[in-house]
């Protein structure tokens, strides 16, 4: 089935021959549910009617292509409106569940004062640690650690991470905290001084992620 400038075109080229003196013709572009006629006489243009053919052909070929083109458009905006909605109201989705899960964080840790003092007790515990391990006095920071991760203080911070973590991020740097809490507590024990380093660092790189992921930045003092 020819496309609606080629059906034109056709017409044109079978037409019988025209007088170049008074002869007129229809220029006709067809469009769904729609066709466009303008009348031209061969006498204004002043050329041949074989130049008239081939002029007429291009005309209705880039006439058709215009509305062509300028109907498809319609539609291509009004796709792009629709798909553009849909991604706003996709955003607002996840702008208020953000929200939610913020509004709801907020109202643990506020409910939360007791854990977060158990917290605000480990970074100061962990700061003692860092100062004697940093002057290579390995006894004193024996005397704040402990023998072992069985601690109240350890025992108490478990209870604050456990409360306060609400994804596997956090619970990953909660293990992560307590496995370095433990080679720290052991290189302290042996007098291991560079050992002792690392796994200080180690500690408190864990804890300061899982406090950031946790939104308790603001709550702790010295970290």
């Amino acid at each position: 089935m020819a496309t609606p400038f080629l059906s034109t075109a056709n017409t044109f080229l079978s037409s019988t021959t025209l007088s170049s003196s008074s002869s007129s013709s229809l220029l006709c572009l067809q469009k769904p549910h729609q066709t466009l006629c303008k009348a031209f006489s061969t006498e204004s243009l002043s050329i041949s009617p074989s130049e008239i053919t081939k002029r007429s052909l291009s005309i209705s070929f880039i006439t058709g292509l215009v509305f062509t083109l300028a109907g498809n458009g319609g539609h291509v905006d009004a796709n792009a409106a629709i798909l553009e909605a849909d991604d706003d109201e996709e955003l607002m989705e996840k702008v208020k569940k953000d929200r939610k899960k913020r509004l709801e964080r907020q109202g643990v840790i506020n409910s939360s004062k007791q854990e977060t003092g158990y917290l605000q007790d480990l970074v100061f515990k962990l700061s003692k640690v860092g100062q004697a391990i940093d002057n290579k006095d390995l006894s004193t920071a024996s005397s704040v650690l402990g023998g072992s991760t069985d601690t109240d203080w350890v025992q108490r911070a478990n209870i604050a991470f456990a409360k306060l973590s609400s994804g596997p991020e956090e619970k990953t740097e909660v293990d992560a905290f307590n496995s370095s809490l433990a080679s720290l507590i052991s290189s302290v024990t042996k007098n291991d001084i560079e050992s002792s380093k690392i796994a200080f660092v180690a500690s408190a790189s864990a804890l300061e992620k899982w406090t950031s992921l946790a939104g308790l930045v603001e709550k702790l003092k010295g970290l």
